[in-house]
C-alpha cells in the first residue's frame, strides 16, 4: 500500500480518534485536517508547539508509521521507530548476525556499483560530463577495497554542481538542501528495515560504534542520486534561496512516492524501499545472490 508523507511546520495538537490522526489548533481545539493513520508511512515535526498523544503514538508505532523530530534549526533530529515490524523478528535477526565476511564484502560491491550507475545517470539526465562514471563503477571490487565510491563521488559532485563545491554535512550552501533530503531518506529507508525484521544498527559496510542505522546507511546508497535529482530541480527554479523554507520541505517529501525501477517494475520508492530491504534478508538467507536496488528512470 502506499502510504502519505506528513509534514506540520505550526503549532498542533494531534490526537487519535476513530483510527485518524486528528490534527487540532491547539487555542481554538478546532480541527485542521485528518487522516487514517494506516494511511500514514512518514509524519514530520518541525515546530516546538506541537504536542502529540500517547495513544497516537502507539498506534503510529503499532502501524510501522516513522515519526520524524526537527530540531531549533528545522533540520531532522530524530526518528520514531517501532521496536520491531515483523512477526519473525528474532528468526531473522540471526540470520542477519550469521551473514559472513564475504557475503556482506560482495553485497556492499553491489551497492556501490548500482549508487555509481544511479549518479552517472543523474549527470546524463542534467546534461553533465559523465564518462568517466563508466569505467569507475567497471572497477568496483569487492568490499569496494579500490574505493571507487569516494573517486566517483569527487567526479560526481564536480559536475553536478560546480567544480569548486565541496560535498560537507556542514558545508556552505547547497549542502543544506542534500543534507535534509538525505534525512529524511535515511528514515525511510530505517522504517523499510524495521518493517522486514532486521536491525538498522548492523550494516554490511558501515560500522560506526556511535551509528545506530548503518544498515540504513548502507542501502539508502543508491537511493541517494533520487534526492540529488529532487534538489537540483528545486535549485534550478530557486536558485537564489538558501533557507530550507516550509515548501522545500513539502517538495523533499515528494521523494517517497516518486517512481523508481525495480526488478523490472515501477514503483513509489516508498515501495522499492521494502523490496530492497527484503531482497537483503532473502540475501541473508540463501535464497537470494542479489540485492534489489533500483534505477533512476
Amino acid at each position: 500500500m502506499i502510504t502519505r508523507s506528513i509534514y506540520i511546520g505550526n503549532p498542533a495538537y494531534l490526537k487519535l480518534k476513530d483510527e485518524q490522526m486528528k490534527i487540532l489548533c491547539p487555542e481554538t481545539k478546532s480541527e485542521k485536517g485528518s487522516i487514517p493513520v494506516e494511511d500514514l508511512g512518514l509524519l514530520m515535526l518541525d515546530h516546538f508547539q506541537i504536542t502529540i498523544s500517547h495513544q497516537l503514538i502507539q498506534k503510529m508505532m503499532g502501524n510501522n508509521v516513522v515519526v520524524i523530530s526537527c530540531d531549533m534549526h528545522h533540520l531532522p533530529h530524530g526518528i520514531m521507530l517501532p521496536i520491531y515490524g515483523h512477526t519473525e523478528h528474532s528468526d531473522r535477526v540471526k540470520d542477519q548476525l550469521e551473514a559472513s565476511e564475504p557475503l556482506k564484502k560482495q553485497l556492499w560491491k553491489q551497492t556501490v556499483e548500482c549508487k555509481i550507475e544511479n549518479q552517472k545517470n543523474v549527470l546524463v539526465k542534467l546534461g553533465n560530463y559523465y564518462e568517466p562514471m563508466l569505467e569507475y563503477q567497471k572497477n568496483v571490487k569487492s568490499g569496494d577495497i579500490t574505493n571507487m565510491e569516494g573517486i566517483a563521488a569527487q567526479h560526481y559532485w564536480k559536475y553536478l554542481i560546480s567544480l569548486d563545491f565541496l560535498r560537507q554535512r556542514f558545508g556552505d550552501s547547497p549542502n543544506q538542501f542534500f543534507n535534509f533530503g538525505y534525512s529524511v531518506l535515511r528514515s525511510i529507508v530505517a522504517r523499510a528495515i524495521v518493517e522486514t525484521g532486521l536491525l538498522p544498527v548492523l550494516g554490511i559496510f558501515h560500522k560506526n560504534k556511535y551509528n545506530p542505522y548503518c544498515l540504513a546507511d548502507d542501502l539508502m546508497e543508491p537511493y541517494r542520486p533520487f534526492v540529488d535529482l529532487l534538489v537540483m530541480q528545486w535549485l534550478t527554479i530557486n536558485s537564489e534561496m538558501e533557507e530550507l523554507t516550509k515548501e522545500f520541505k513539502a517538495f523533499i517529501l515528494q521523494i517517497a512516492t516518486k517512481d523508481v525501477k525495480i526488478d523490472d517494475k515501477t514503483r513509489p520508492l516508498l515501495v522499492a524501499v521494502k523490496t530492497t530491504a527484503t531482497s537483503l534478508y532473502k540475501c541473508y538467507t540463501g535464497e537470494k545472490r542479489l540485492i534489489s536496488y533500483p534505477e533512476l528512470i
